[in-house]
C-alpha cells in the first residue's frame, strides 16, 4: 500500500448508493389522481374577465388537452427524493473529478440570496422603477468584470458560455460587415484543445473552420497560425489555458498575428479559474472575451444549467453587443436598447438573474485580492494532484513533460488500457463505487483514454488525498483484478452507456414523448 492509501485509509468512507428502479414520471400517471385541486374561478372574477378560455382566438387553443402526468403529491415527493439519492454532487461528494467544469463550493448564503422571495417573485416585464436593485447588481457586476478582464463593456444576457461564444462570433461578423469586408472574411481559426463550442458557433454562422493542432510541447502551433491567416481571416477563437491545463505564454504573439491580418481575437475564458487577478484579456491583446459566471464565479454548474455567460468587448465593439444593456443615468438604472448596430438578443429578456446574483455576491465577498488568492490556491491544488497522479502506475501526462499546469490537467490512462484492457470509462464507473466522479473529456479524444481533473480552490489536502487514494486503489485493481473494474459499478446506479444512439442523430430525442414517437411507443403503436 502506497503512502497515499496509508495516509487516507481512516478517511475512506464506506459508500453504497441508494438504487431505485424508478420509472419516468410520465409512466407513473394514474387517471384521476391529483396533487392539488385548482380552485374554481370566483363569480366576481368570471363576470369581469370571463372563463379565461373563450377570449382566446381559435388558432391559439389546443385541439387536445395537454397530456400531463396525473399523480398525487406524495408520489411526486417520493419520485424526486429517490432521484436525488441517485446523484453524485458537490454537496455530497468530493467532486474533484469534474474536470473543466470548475465545481467549486458555492456559499449557501449566496443560495439564500438567489432563492429569496425578493428575487424569485420578480417578473421580467416589471417596470424598471420596481427592479432597481437587480439592475444595480447587473450594472455593478459589469463594472467588476471590466476590471477583471480589462475590457470596456459587458453584456450579461447569454445563458452560458456557448451562447456567449455565439455572441462573440456574431459580433465578429457584424464588425467585418460594417467595414464592408464581411463577405470576404469567411474563416475562423481555433485550436483543437479549445472548447468545441468555438468551432460549432462559428460553423453555425457559416464560417469555414481552421483548426490548429499543438506542437511537440503541447502549445498551439504559432507557425501553423502564421500559415493559416490571410485576407479571409475573420477572427481567432481560443481557450487559454486550454483544456490540457497548459497556458500559452506566447498568446500576445497569436493575437498580434491575427490583428496584422485584419481579424479579431475572441478569448474563451471558461478556464479562467486559475488566472483571475493574474492575467487579463486586454493585456493579451483580445478584442472580445467571455466568462462562465456559473463555475468560475461560484454559481453551481447545475448539470448543464442554469448557467450564465458574461460577454465583454473593447470600447469600439460595444455598439454590437446584444441588447438590452444595463445603464445608469446618475439617478436610475435602466435597460438600454438604443443600439442600432446591436447583434440583437441572444436569449429572452436580459440574463439568468439567480446566477448573476450568486456571482455578484462571490465577487463582493472576495474582492480583488481574494479573487487572486482563490486562483493561486486553485493552481497550487492542481499541481499537488499533478505530482501525485504522475506516481500512479498506468497514468500519464501528455505534452509539456515535467511542466506545471494551471487549473486542470488532461491526463491519460493509455498505458493502463494497453496493459490491462481496462478503459477510462471502466475506471469512471468504478470510481462511482467510492462516491467520486471521474470525468473523461469532450470529444474528439485527442488525448487517448483521457481523464480531466480540476480541483479548484475549494478542496483541502485531506480531501484531495481521499480522492487520490480511491484513484490509486482503482488503478491497482485494474492490474490485479481487471474484471472487477470492468464489471463496475457495484455500489452505484450508473451503468455502461450505449454509444449507438448518441452517435445517430436520427435517434436523438430531447423529451420523453419525442423518444416515444421515434420508437413508435406512443398511442399503442
Amino acid at each position: 500500500m502506497s503512502w497515499v492509501a496509508e495516509k487516507t485509509t481512516l478517511r475512506q468512507k464506506r459508500f453504497h448508493q441508494a438504487k431505485w428502479d424508478e420509472p419516468i414520471i410520465s409512466e407513473m400517471s394514474m387517471p384521476g389522481e391529483r396533487g392539488h385541486l385548482v380552485p374554481e374561478t370566483e363569480e366576481e372574477i368570471a363576470t369581469a374577465v370571463g372563463d379565461g378560455i373563450s377570449a382566446l382566438p381559435d388558432h391559439m387553443r389546443r385541439e387536445e388537452r395537454i397530456d400531463l402526468p396525473e399523480i398525487s403529491e406524495t408520489r411526486v415527493l417520493r419520485h424526486y427524493l429517490r432521484l436525488s439519492q441517485q446523484n453524485l454532487g458537490a454537496d455530497l461528494n468530493v467532486d474533484i473529478g469534474q474536470g473543466t467544469c470548475t465545481m467549486k463550493y458555492s456559499p449557501k448564503i449566496n443560495e439564500q440570496f438567489a432563492t429569496s422571495g425578493d428575487l424569485t417573485e420578480l417578473h421580467p416585464l416589471q417596470d424598471e422603477s420596481t427592479v432597481q436593485g437587480v439592475l444595480q447588481i447587473m450594472y455593478e457586476l459589469d463594472l467588476y468584470l471590466r476590471e477583471i478582464s480589462g475590457l470596456d463593456r459587458f453584456s450579461l444576457q447569454p445563458g452560458g458560455g456557448s451562447q456567449a461564444i455565439l455572441g462573440m462570433v456574431s459580433i465578429i461578423e457584424a464588425y467585418h460587415r460594417a467595414r464592408g469586408d464581411g463577405a470576404k472574411r469567411d474563416e475562423i481559426i481555433t485550436t483543437i484543445f479549445s472548447h468545441p463550442s468555438n468551432p460549432a458557433a462559428a460553423a453555425l454562422k457559416g464560417y469555414r473552420i481552421i483548426t490548429l493542432y499543438p506542437d511537440a510541447d503541447g502549445y498551439p502551433d504559432l507557425d501553423a497560425l502564421k500559415e493559416a491567416v490571410s485576407e479571409r481571416t475573420a477572427g481567432l477563437l481560443i481557450t487559454n489555458p486550454e483544456d490540457t491545463g497548459i497556458f500559452n505564454p506566447r498568446i500576445e504573439e497569436f493575437t498580434q498575428v491575427v490583428h496584422d491580418a485584419g481579424g479579431l481575437c475572441g478569448y474563451d475564458q471558461a478556464n479562467a479559474n486559475g488566472i483571475l487577478g493574474i492575467t487579463r484579456a486586454k493585456e493579451a491583446g483580445f478584442d472580445l472575451s467571455f466568462f462562465n459566471l456559473h463555475k468560475t464565479f461560484s454559481s453551481p454548474h447545475g448539470c448543464g444549467g442554469p448557467g450564465a455567460g458574461a460577454l465583454g468587448v473593447r470600447k469600439d465593439l460595444a455598439r454590437f453587443l446584444p441588447v438590452p444593456l444595463v445603464s445608469f443615468d446618475g439617478e436610475q438604472y435602466y435597460l438600454d436598447t438604443d443600439a442600432p448596430d446591436s447583434i440583437g438578443k441572444l436569449r429572452g429578456f436580459y440574463g439568468v438573474i439567480p446566477a448573476l446574483v450568486r456571482s455578484y455576491a462571490w465577487v463582493r465577498a472576495l474582492g480583488g485580492e481574494g479573487l487572486k488568492e482563490a486562483a493561486m490556491i486553485a493552481v497550487l491544488n492542481n499541481n499537488y494532484l499533478l505530482g501525485r497522479i504522475r506516481e500512479i502506475p498506468g497514468a500519464s501526462v501528455p505534452y509539456a513533460p515535467g511542466e506545471h499546469r494551471v487549473e486542470q490537467v488532461r491526463y491519460s490512462w493509455e498505458d493502463l488500457t494497453r496493459d490491462t484492457g481496462v478503459t477510462v470509462e471502466d475506471i469512471q464507473r468504478r470510481m462511482c463505487d467510492f462516491g467520486f466522479h471521474h470525468w473523461t473529456s469532450h470529444h474528439p479524444w485527442i488525448v487517448p483514454e483521457p481523464f480531466t481533473i480540476e480541483p479548484t480552490e475549494s478542496y483541502s489536502v485531506a480531501e484531495m488525498d481521499e480522492y487520490l487514494a480511491a484513484l490509486e486503489w482503482v488503478a491497482r485493481e485494474a492490474y490485479e483484478d481487471p474484471e472487477r473494474v470492468k464489471g463496475a459499478p457495484h455500489n452505484s446506479v450508473v451503468h455502461r452507456t450505449d454509444h449507438a444512439p448518441l452517435d445517430d442523430p436520427a435517434r436523438w430525442a430531447v423529451t420523453w414523448r419525442a423518444h416515444q414517437r421515434k420508437t413508435g411507443a406512443h398511442k399503442g403503436e
